[in-house]
């Protein structure tokens, strides 16, 4: 009974055109933002942090940064991982190169580098695209890891190829390195997140969103009533690639501490977070949100009920969990291209109309 517009009136346009519109969605919203950061903080651990709050947080800015490419623009991308380096690789060389400027700093021009390599690699987006642009942005995959690998200045000349992120500190609570507390890498991927996240649903549902919707559902139709498609593209380009790299940033310096370019970064990376945005949903925030905490709860939940509880070997609980995301992926491209959140949008829109059946 409390899911209801009824009484809840807009009186300016402002209020009519607001994110939540019903005052019961604002509310929910609300309390998640004063749990997740008047709450969490004070009870979290190391192994709560570790195994699932940072993946969480970091695999959602980057879901939501492929989601404005694939699932607002129509843009395939198989490119993720590569842009993720180039992101944890240049908050890499600005932490050594400048150390006494903040993080968060770093961070954020880590994220500009990748928006620059991102638009370079979107340039073929003009001429081609289906099929032919995965293929792109895969060989962007490719030779952006083989780059890190093989150009010593990317990691600073190490003996082991490696990059490891030195500590450094946001106000003097130290957020990188070993003696980094949970609470603290916590909030400061969390404040990522939460700017992230408004500015990418201001960003769709302004102008600039309806124009790379009108890309993605006929882009010779949105050329001809007036959308630039260069300009499209590469805004879309532009910013997923900021968004991908923050995560990536955050990735290696705040989560991993150490990375090894081949290994963290290479073309499973790029598969994990598209089939976070397509169990989650393409064309939708939530869904960015849905995907990555159900890919990052699966593996856990089954490492617990089937390993801990059930006895059953960790290398068949492994192929167990390659086999659910891939039946979950079949079925939500049949049943529900629009994957959870569409399942959650409905199930609000039954809420709304209880007991009512039409």
């Amino acid at each position: 009974m409390f899911y209801r517009e009824a009484g809840d009136f807009k009186t300016s346009y402002v209020d009519d055109s607001q994110t939540f519109p019903i005052k019961f969605d604002r509310y929910r919203y609300y309390v998640v933002l004063a749990v997740a950061f008047g709450i969490i903080p004070f009870i979290i651990n190391d192994y709560w942090a570790n195994a699932l709050l940072l993946p969480f947080l970091i695999y959602a800015i980057a879901a939501i940064g492929l989601n404005i490419l694939v699932g607002y623009c129509g843009q395939v991308s198989l490119g993720t991982g590569g842009f993720m380096a180039v992101g944890a690789y240049a908050c890499y060389k600005l932490m050594t190169a400048f150390p006494d400027v903040s993080m968060f700093i770093h961070v954020i021009l880590a994220g500009g580098i990748t928006a620059i390599v991102g638009v370079l690699f979107g340039l073929p987006s003009l001429r081609i695209k289906g099929f032919y642009l995965a293929v792109a942005t895969l060989a962007a995959q490719f030779f952006l890891v083989w780059l890190f690998n093989r150009v010593p200045w990317f990691y600073n000349y190490s003996a082991s190829g490696q990059i490891n992120a030195p500590e450094r500190d946001v106000f003097g609570i130290i957020i990188t390195g070993p003696n980094a507390s949970a609470w603290a890498t916590y909030l400061f991927c969390l404040i990522f997140l939460t700017v992230c996240a408004i500015v990418a649903r201001n960003l769709t549902r302004g102008t600039t969103g309806r124009t790379w919707m009108a890309i993605r559902d006929m882009d010779i139709a949105a050329e001809i009533i007036g959308v630039n498609p260069l300009k499209a593209k590469l805004t879309a380009f532009a910013v997923s690639s900021f968004f991908v790299g923050i995560a990536g940033a955050l990735f290696f310096a705040v989560y991993l501490g150490a990375v090894e370019v081949g290994e963290v970064f290479g073309i499973q990376k790029s598969f994990l977070v598209l089939f976070m945005v397509i169990i989650g949903g393409l064309g939708s925030i939530f869904g960015s949100f849905a995907g990555a905490a159900f890919l990052v709860l699966l593996p856990v939940v089954l490492k617990l009920v089937g390993v801990d509880l059930l006895g059953w070997p960790t290398d068949i609980v492994a192929h167990l969990n390659l086999v659910i995301v891939g039946a979950l992926i079949i079925m939500f491209l049949i049943l529900e291209p629009h994957g959870l959140a569409q399942l959650w949008r409905v199930a609000k829109e039954k809420l709304r109309l209880w007991p009512f059946p039409h």
